[in-house]
């Protein structure tokens, strides 16, 4: 069943604001993945490929009730990169996925969005699992997996045979024992 559009999450962390994509993110999001910095995604890639992968982000929403956000700092406005939630026919597995944009890296906010919608996947999609493909040689999203609490899972299904599996499941809650 379609989902409603305008039920697009808005979700704000403590510095960020995760929101729907927009075409004025299009042309840095062309850029990332035009460069070397998306050499971890199969890139780079052309602009009918990005393409492509923008309007899959966007489209998932609608197909599927879980997609793509970007992220921006909540001060300034800026866009520092998108994190999401996808799976649709090319995915074994709901994927927890992000890229960040060359800057903006080293400062949290990747770890801060990726919780965010895992938190908002896992509490508004009722799933009790995603996992997160990772390039075997993509050491900061290997970390990033790890500081989220994911832990590898080598039997896992990837969508490539090089990619790393990490799982995140959602995390029972604490008993009071007080």
């Amino acid at each position: 069943m379609p989902h409603d559009i305008a039920a697009i999450p808005v979700i704000e962390t403590e510095r960020l604001l995760l929101r729907p994509l927009v075409f004025a993110d299009w042309p840095a999001y062309f850029a990332f993945l035009a460069s070397d910095r998306a050499r971890y995604m199969g890139g780079p890639h052309s602009e009918e490929t990005a393409w492509s992968f923008f309007c899959n982000d966007v489209a998932q929403w609608t197909l599927f009730s879980h997609g793509a956000l970007m992220f921006e700092d909540r001060q300034t406005g800026e866009t520092m990169g998108q994190v999401a939630l996808c799976k649709g026919p090319l995915f074994p597995e709901l994927e927890l996925g992000w890229f960040v944009y060359d800057g903006a890296e080293g400062k949290g906010y990747a770890l801060e969005a990726a919780s965010a919608l895992r938190d908002w996947g896992f509490a508004t999609l009722g799933v009790s699992e995603c996992v997160s493909y990772v390039d075997p040689d993509n050491a900061r999203s290997i970390r990033l997996a790890e500081r989220l609490g994911a832990r590898l899972d080598p039997e896992a299904q990837a969508p490539h045979p090089a990619n790393l599996v990490y799982r995140h499941e959602r995390q029972a809650p604490q008993k009071n024992t007080t």
